[in-house]
């Protein structure tokens, strides 16, 4: 685990399905936490040097993300501010995209940030949504950040147009071929995987 993260974060050695079963009664007993107490509990697990304890807060958020509402989105962003990595990240993202529940309150200031991992969760909070997807903010974000050399970023627009492809392919298609012809190479191999 540690030499996968690139030696970034110490690590416990428990592994996932481990983790999550250990979570399982935490979970259960958080589900009658208020937005603020589950706050709180992050933010105490995030503090904790082995990267299982992100996790687990990550988990804990996942799991409770209907009691989240977008009052809560500088806290989120917050977090990925702090020990920051795609692995955290991107479950951020997932999380911010569960809460926002098709509405994108907070994520044109997300793209603007100067941190390249708030600009992966703008990026990246469509994720899943389908036919909800704001297909013209999609395409407008991958552009915005088109001329990027952050690896991570390249590959999050990649990534973002590949979900929406599965959904809208065609859409995809035609926007590669027209203005999307200005991204970078990593980002139109990973948007055009399954096309």
């Amino acid at each position: 685990m540690h030499a996968y993260m690139r030696a970034q974060f110490e690590f416990l050695g428990i592994a996932t399905p481990q983790r999550r079963a250990a979570l399982r009664p935490i979970i259960a007993q958080s589900r009658s936490a208020s937005a603020g107490e589950l706050m709180q509990l992050a933010e105490s697990l995030w503090a904790l040097p082995q990267r299982e304890y992100q996790y687990a807060a990550l988990d804990i958020l996942a799991a409770n993300w209907r009691t989240l509402t977008t009052a809560e989105l500088p806290f989120l962003i917050g977090l990925a501010r702090k020990k920051s990595w795609w692995d955290t990240v991107d479950a951020l993202a997932t999380i911010i995209g569960d809460v926002l529940r098709g509405n994108h309150h907070g994520m044109d200031e997300a793209l603007a940030d100067p941190d390249h991992w708030v600009r992966r969760i703008a990026l990246l909070h469509q994720l899943g949504w389908r036919e909800r997807t704001d297909q013209a903010r999609l395409f407008r974000y991958a552009l915005a950040c088109a001329e990027e050399r952050e690896f991570f970023i390249q590959k999050a627009i990649g990534w973002a147009l590949r979900d929406y492809a599965r959904h809208a392919p065609d859409s995809v298609r035609s926007f590669l071929a027209g203005p999307g012809a200005m991204l970078a190479p990593l980002s139109r191999r990973e948007a055009a995987k399954h096309l």
